[in-house]
């Protein structure tokens, strides 16, 4: 930043230069050489005169008048010594510089943008502490606002555009834009990410993530063919079987995602934190499987509400830890073809990630009721449990595809303490 004043600094003295030094040095050199030349255009036209005279015979002594006529040239071409000239004083000058000064930064302050240039440097010198705070490295847990979000993308982008073949750079923006739902974005810097280094395990399993994501013809094949790839390489992997597991139960494959999820808890054991979430997941696959009753009610459109639940009615301790919300739909809500109903619980400070979400299809009948629990948040490392106050938001997905917006119909509760009860209203529409 300092750099760029001092630039500025400069080019305005080149300016000042070019509106002083004329006005100091110039005025002499000017006056001397106009009298000249106007004395010379007056003795060419007299002898012209005096020529054209003589041929008429109006003139008889023509070499005396030219002789006169050239003393008087020479009588008035001043001496050197007694030359007189105007010369401008720095005080008279001083207004001058005084406005051009206040022109060029008076007109960059008002068209310059510099508000957001600053905003820009400021952004590029909190990289450092906003990719801490993402991968959450800080010691305070502090989650990212939709700003921050904003601003470690924008500083993100400038230290790629000095430094483009950083490729872990790449899968960090990539990474990012996942979590704001910009499926472009994070489709192209993966893509950049792994075109930069194909057989780094991260940077394969983040352009799988964001194939998956776009919903795009023959994405889905090529993701599933990078996972495996991850998986010939390490047959331990648990997160590209997780996303696996979760392709195959998109597809409705659950007997695939049954064995992936299995095999995966066979790998983190009994005591990780997770086994309990992934023994949830491979009960609703087997749920699934067997098309119980409830899943057919609601495909038949017929259950007046749904709960995340199939089970008996949690326990009083069970209703401390979850959220319910009651979402409706307002008169003016036009409802697509096809696509999915998506509720999700969000931090209260409302942050774009979600902390728990749930998907369900869009033959479900409104107004519906749904509970949201541990078993459906989104990291095993963040459970909706640790939330003692959160938002709850619900999105009508009209395109199969949860990275984009365009179009959907959504709305937002307010805040709503862990345990308690909220309603959502779908009412706008991005």
């Amino acid at each position: 930043m300092t750099l760029f004043w001092i630039i500025t600094a400069v080019l305005v003295l080149i300016a000042i230069a070019f509106f002083a030094v004329p006005m100091l040095y110039g005025k002499e050199y000017d006056d001397v050489a106009s009298r000249d030349e106007l004395n010379k255009a007056f003795f060419k036209d007299r002898i012209h005169e005096l020529e054209h005279e003589s041929s008429e015979g109006l003139v008889e002594n023509r070499q005396e008048l030219v002789s006169e006529l050239q003393q008087s040239l020479l009588d008035d071409i001043p001496e050197s010594e007694v030359k007189k000239s105007v010369h401008v004083s720095a005080g008279m000058l001083l207004p001058g510089i005084i406005l051009i000064v206040g022109v060029s930064y008076g007109m960059y302050a008002s068209v310059g943008g510099i508000q957001k240039v600053e905003a820009w440097h400021d952004a590029v010198n909190r990289l450092p502490q906003l990719s801490q705070r993402l991968l959450g490295d800080n010691a305070a847990n502090e989650p990212l606002s939709d700003q921050d979000m904003s601003d470690l993308t924008l500083a993100l982008r400038t230290k790629l555009h000095d430094d483009g073949d950083d490729p872990m750079g790449w899968l960090l923006l990539g990474r990012i834009a996942m979590a704001n739902r910009d499926g472009e974005t994070a489709e192209m810097a993966m893509k950049k990410a792994y075109d930069l280094n194909p057989v780094d395990g991260d940077i394969q399993l983040g352009y799988a993530q964001s194939l998956m994501l776009s919903g795009k013809p023959g994405a889905s094949d090529m993701a599933r063919q990078l996972l495996r790839n991850v998986i010939k390489k390490d047959h331990t992997n648990v997160q590209a079987l997780s996303l696996l597991a979760f392709d195959a139960f998109e597809q409705n494959k659950f007997e695939q995602a049954i064995a992936y999820w299995t095999m995966m808890k066979k790998l983190i054991g009994p005591d990780d934190s997770r086994a309990p979430m992934l023994e949830r997941s491979i009960e609703r696959a087997k749920e699934r499987l067997n098309a119980d009753d409830k899943a057919k009610a609601i495909a038949n459109g017929s259950a007046a509400s749904v709960t995340a639940e199939a089970a008996p009615k949690a326990s009083a301790e069970q209703a401390k830890q979850q959220v319910v919300a009651t979402i409706s739909l307002t008169p003016n809500v036009v409802m697509p073809k096809q696509g999915d109903i998506i509720i999700s619980v969000h931090s209260a400070d409302g942050a774009p990630m979600p902390i728990a979400a749930v998907k369900l299809p869009l033959t479900t009948p409104f107004p519906l009721t749904i509970t949201l629990t541990d078993k459906d948040s989104m990291m095993p490392q963040r459970k909706l449990s640790s939330l003692s106050e959160m938002i709850v938001r619900a999105r009508i997905d009209s395109d199969g595809n949860v990275m984009t917006k365009q179009g959907d119909w959504y709305g937002e509760s307010q805040k709503v303490m862990l345990g308690g009860e909220t309603k959502v209203l779908i009412n706008r529409q991005y």
